[in-house]
Order: C-alpha cells, then sequence, then structure tokens
C-alpha cells in the first residue's frame, strides 16, 4: 500500500524500469505515447491498450477505448479474439468510435470523470488543436480525482507541450520465434522522453508475456522456459519463410492473404479481412 498521500504506482515488476520511474507509472495518472516511426502505429496501439490492461487487472474496473472513426478506416476494427489472445478480457472493454477529435475528448474526460472506470485509452492520431496544455491539465485532474488512468496515443503526432507525467516512444522490435518457427510474443522499443519531476533516458525492450498478463525484458524473457501455448497462437498456413525476422507487433491485422515472403498469420488485434499484417517479416 502506498503511503497516505502518496501517489498510487503501476509497477512493471522490472527493477530497472520500476527505479527508474520511482515503483512503476503514476496509476492514476495521464501518460502520453508517440510512434519512433510512421509504421510504428500498430505497436503504438498495442502497448497502450496492453499498459491499460495492466491496469484493469489491477483495478478490477471498466476499460474504455475512445477511438476517431477515421482511425478504424485507417487502421481497421478491433478483432474480439485477437484481444483475448493476448490476455485482454474483451468483457471489461468498452469502445468508442466518435466521429471527430472534439467528440472523442469529450467523451474520454467523461470516461475520466467517472468513478467506475480504470483507464482510459485516447487514440487520437495527428495534430489537434484541441489536445493542448489546458486539455491534458484537464485529464490529468480527472484521473487523480477518480483514481484512473489515461493513456494518449498520439499516432502520426509530434509532442508538444502537456500535464502528462509520462511521455514515451513507441517502437516494434523484432520477436523472438517460437518452437517451429511460429511468431513469437509482441515487442517493444520503449524509451522515456519526459517524466515531470523524475529522468528522462530510460531505454527499455519489452516482451508481452499472455500467460502472466505482464510485461518482462528481453533478457529475462531469453532465461524463461516457454509455456505450452494454445494452437491458435500458431501462425495459420505453417511455419512460413525462417529467413526472415518477424515484426514486434506481427498480428495486429486481420490477414488472409499472404505478403511476400511469409505465411497468413492469426489476428491478434484488429484490421480488414483481406489485408497483409502490417510489419510482419518486414524486418
Amino acid at each position: 500500500m502506498p503511503a497516505k498521500g502518496a501517489a498510487a504506482r503501476l509497477a512493471f515488476d522490472i527493477a530497472e524500469a520500476d527505479i527508474w520511474l520511482e515503483g512503476g507509472l503514476v496509476a492514476q495518472g495521464l501518460h502520453e505515447f508517440y510512434p519512433a516511426h510512421a509504421k510504428d502505429g500498430a505497436a503504438l496501439q498495442g502497448f497502450t491498450l496492453l499498459l491499460a490492461a495492466m491496469r484493469q487487472r489491477q483495478h478490477g474496473r471498466a476499460l474504455i477505448w475512445v477511438r476517431e472513426v477515421k482511425a478504424a478506416r485507417q487502421g481497421g476494427h478491433p478483432y474480439g479474439p485477437g484481444l483475448a489472445e493476448l490476455g485482454i478480457d474483451t468483457s471489461m472493454v468498452t469502445l468508442l468510435a466518435l466521429p471527430d477529435a472534439k467528440a472523442v475528448l469529450r467523451a474520454a474526460f467523461d470516461a475520466a470523470r467517472d468513478a467506475a472506470v480504470s483507464a482510459v485509452v485516447v487514440e487520437l492520431p495527428g495534430k489537434s488543436a484541441l489536445l493542448d496544455l489546458t486539455a491534458t491539465r484537464r485529464f490529468a485532474l480527472a484521473a487523480a480525482e477518480q483514481d484512473t488512468m489515461v493513456l494518449l496515443a498520439r499516432g502520426e503526432a509530434k509532442p508538444c507541450p502537456s500535464a502528462a507525467h509520462t511521455r514515451w516512444q513507441v517502437a516494434a522490435a523484432p520477436s523472438r520465434a517460437l518452437e517451429a518457427h511460429a511468431p513469437g510474443a509482441p515487442a517493444f522499443v520503449l524509451d522515456l522522453l519526459r517524466q515531470r519531476g523524475g529522468r528522462d533516458g530510460l531505454h527499455l525492450i519489452l516482451e508481452w508475456d499472455r500467460d502472466s498478463a505482464s510485461f518482462r525484458t528481453r533478457d529475462s524473457a531469453a532465461r524463461a522456459t516457454p509455456l505450452p501455448r494454445p494452437a491458435s497462437a500458431v501462425a495459420v498456413g505453417g511455419a512460413g519463410d525462417t529467413r526472415r525476422t518477424r515484426a514486434a507487433w506481427p498480428c495486429l491485422r486481420l490477414c488472409r492473404k499472404p505478403a511476400r515472403g511469409h505465411a497468413p498469420c492469426r489476428a491478434l488485434a484488429t484490421g480488414r479481412a483481406g489485408r497483409p499484417c502490417a510489419g510482419y517479416g518486414a524486418r
């Protein structure tokens, strides 16, 4: 239990990260995430959702995911079985697809002020004049008042002044293949760009372990004994081309047609049927 007056933390249970962050991320705070490159949009979306799922497990309340309709057109719609495969409790997730940035921010702010919510993921790509310093202060205050974590996923945007507790850059990292060269666990490269009242500069390479619903470092993952995987976690159609390195977040989109150089894969989160998954085999 945190001391009286101290902010509750969402720990990574990774010594380096938790020491650097003084116990973990502020649980009732605002955190923002930017992609390292345009092609890292899927990794950005995946990491923020997994972080929100950790907070939901810790807190036991609902997870709200708010996005613009155009984000669905660009990146695809959520794929429930894929989210469940990652260990996300889809019965606790509410998705709001709204017509514009104004509606997204209004709904996200209302969700942040709701005592029945554990975490709010705000997916707002591109530059938005509405999401200024004042707006982020309102989010930070609402999060602190209602013990809610707010996560801003800012695809195709550049960092700007905000009241966020932390600011991160997210990129995909090559995953380590499982037996029979099946796609490995999602992996992410994280760089801490800013921490309010603390140090920046933290660099991590993390893998997501669906069995424990937590992140682990690449080194600790290499030492761990793999647990048996369900058949659905194996790539549909076989091992694919083992000469290529699979991307960190290989299966965010639903794909039924293989891109050159790899076999079709089962979707893990979102996508349009018939499109090859972006990044799979690209690194």
